[in-house]
């Protein structure tokens, strides 16, 4: 069997790899880490969570709580350490940022199939099969080969990190525990906002000075990471509808619902640490401590790390890519995670999985056309975000998370919105449960067109 190259050992290089080693195949995995790192990163382990430490809805009429669901079925080396290292998030998956990073470094470094190798990669290698997962900070070197080769644009957005306080420096006098609407445990810490707080916070916000941020003004701000301040300029109501909207959640010295209020995630399995959530921003650090210890509860509050925002870079995908992640003008050679277009954690870790099961069948030497009737199709999550890179504009083309949006409708027969999502589910997981089955298995009939 062909070994494979793997070059970035970030979530998707890793869920590649994984895939890849689980299924015979030799892989070298290679990453700048730990000897060099980029601004964004700060832990020496792979698969660091950069920005917010979720992963975001769990349950599966949430399209990426069933993309995760799609994932364990595939046998996700990402989900399966993100489950283990969860920490209580109400309705969503969250994990100890240092302990999942360290269990994926530790599954990586033990499997007998994977050797790694601590060096910067500056130019694309010219043979072999090849997955780039550089991710989004890709520059350089190597971004100026990857550019050269494939003759095309690339596409730049900002993305951001929210600050995250100590928990013993929080008040909680005023703070209180509660998820929305009693989901789940009371695993967020509230910090409730009346008008008159809310007023002066929203006037100091949108007031403060910036960090600069070179060609800020001129590019794409993604919807999920816009920075607070931004957010907060499009009206004087409009965060208080978004990351501090107060539904579902009930201020205990007043019995009421409050004005607007701020929630805090925990961030590490102790419990020491928690983020402010939905608060990505590009304040300078003196205007974030002034502005955000407004914040009732956060008088005081320690930050052990301030919010930064930095550009990244994506590909015209639909331009340059197929549906199995490889690309047009050379089919051994794949790319692989947020640079793709696929926006997010598990979309980034469920471009490598699918990137890396393509891979190690090309490697095992099964015809194009058998491989590409195992990827899965638009009626799976994980099928459809492969299908939105590779077939939609590539002139109107920007990064996208998982939706039900760019799912197919059901085959079956659905009644109401519920119905449908139901019927959804149904159809994924019956399909990926026979992709699952047949993933590894070349002895399948070759019936396909190919290049899809």
């Amino acid at each position: 069997m062909i070994p494979v190259t793997v070059i970035g050992a970030g979530l998707a290089g890793c869920e590649a790899a994984w895939q890849l080693a689980e299924a015979g195949i030799e892989v070298k995995l290679v990453d700048m880490k730990p000897d060099q790192m980029t601004p964004a990163h700060q832990l020496p382990m792979f698969s660091e969570l950069v920005c917010s430490n979720s992963l975001r809805a769990a349950r599966l009429e949430n399209a990426v709580g069933l993309l995760k669901e799609e994932m364990r079925r595939l046998n996700s080396l990402i989900m399966y350490c993100a489950d283990a290292t969860a920490l209580p998030a109400g309705g969503a998956l969250a994990v100890d940022r240092e302990a999942f990073a360290t269990m994926v470094t530790n599954k990586i470094e033990q499997h007998p199939m994977i050797s790694f190798e601590s060096r910067r990669v500056d130019s694309l290698p010219d043979s072999g099969i090849v997955i780039i997962a550089t991710g989004p900070l890709t520059e350089g070197n190597l971004f100026a080969s990857i550019t050269e080769y494939l003759g095309l644009d690339t596409l730049h957005f900002f993305d951001a990190a929210a600050p995250i306080v100590s928990a013993e420096s929080i008040n909680y006098d005023i703070a209180f525990r509660q998820s929305r609407y009693d989901r789940g445990g009371a695993d967020y810490i509230n910090c409730p906002l009346n008008e008159e707080e809310y007023q002066a916070f929203y006037d100091a916000l949108i007031s403060a000075e910036l960090a600069q941020v070179h060609d800020f003004d001129r590019e794409i701000v993604f919807e999920g990471c816009m920075p607070i301040e931004t957010m907060a300029r499009r009206g004087r109501d409009t965060i208080r509808y978004g990351p501090l909207k107060p539904v579902g959640l009930r201020d205990p010295r007043t019995g009421r619902e409050p004005y607007a209020c701020v929630q805090l995630r925990q961030d590490d399995q102790a419990a020491s640490l928690y983020n402010l959530v939905g608060f990505q921003t590009r304040l300078k650090f003196p205007e974030q401590k002034r502005v955000f210890r407004m914040i009732p509860g956060l008088e005081n509050a320690d930050f052990m790390r301030y919010g930064v925002m930095h550009r990244n870079t994506f590909l015209k995908s639909p331009d340059l890519l197929r549906a199995d992640y490889s690309t047009r003008i050379r089919h051994d050679l794949y790319f692989a995670g947020q640079m793709t277009g696929v926006e997010g954690y598990v979309e980034s870790a469920a471009s490598g999985l699918l990137a890396g099961w393509q891979a190690a069948l090309q490697a095992q030497g099964v015809a194009e056309s058998q491989r590409w009737e195992k990827l899965p199709d638009s009626h799976t999550v994980i099928g459809a975000m492969s299908n939105y890179i590779s077939a939609g504009n590539g002139r109107e083309f920007q990064p996208m998370n998982a939706n039900f949006g760019i799912v197919d409708l059901p085959l079956q027969k659905f009644k109401g919105k519920a119905g449908k999502i139901q019927a959804i589910i149904n159809e994924s997981l019956s399909q990926i449960d026979q992709l699952a089955k047949l993933r590894y298995n070349s002895e399948i009939e070759d019936n396909s067109t190919g290049g899809r």
